[in-house]
């Protein structure tokens, strides 16, 4: 009979499991001064004061990130998991377009990775210009009374 230690198979950093357009807290040690990710295109890692980094998911998929201190000691070198979406999702097919609704309670239109084009620009397009008219242009227009 073989008998293994049970540390041996216990992982001591477990991966970071964030969903797109989410971000987590973590703690790490007072002595991180550099951080390197692995895939900026999957999640973003921010080192904030105190050893808090903000990681946000961008895409789905995998990556890692090290952290070192000033002298460039390796202090840690984890795994980021980037899943999708945890919303209630409708998902429509015009042809090969694919779009998405997101739809709690009632369903709206949702940039989601993956779909179609004209879609996401339109999308996108539409929340751009009405973040722009909310933050700025608005206060300049004219006022009709």
């Amino acid at each position: 009979m073989l008998l293994w230690p049970a540390a041996a198979s216990a992982d001591p950093d477990p991966a970071i499991a964030v969903n797109v357009d989410q971000a987590k807290l973590v703690k790490l040690p007072d002595r991180v001064a550099t951080l390197v990710v692995g895939n900026p295109m999957i999640a973003d890692v921010t080192l904030q004061s105190g050893g808090i980094i903000v990681v946000t998911g961008k895409s789905y998929g995998a990556t890692n990130f090290i952290a070192m201190d000033r002298g460039g000691q390796v202090l840690i070198d984890r795994q980021i998991q980037v899943a999708g979406p945890t919303d209630r999702l409708v998902t429509v097919y015009r042809g090969v377009d694919r779009e998405t609704y997101s739809c709690m309670p009632i369903c709206q239109r949702r940039v989601t990775l993956g779909d179609g084009d004209s879609y996401f620009k339109s999308v996108l397009d539409q929340a751009g210009t009405m973040s722009s008219q909310a933050s700025g242009n608005a206060a300049s227009a004219p006022k009709t009374n």
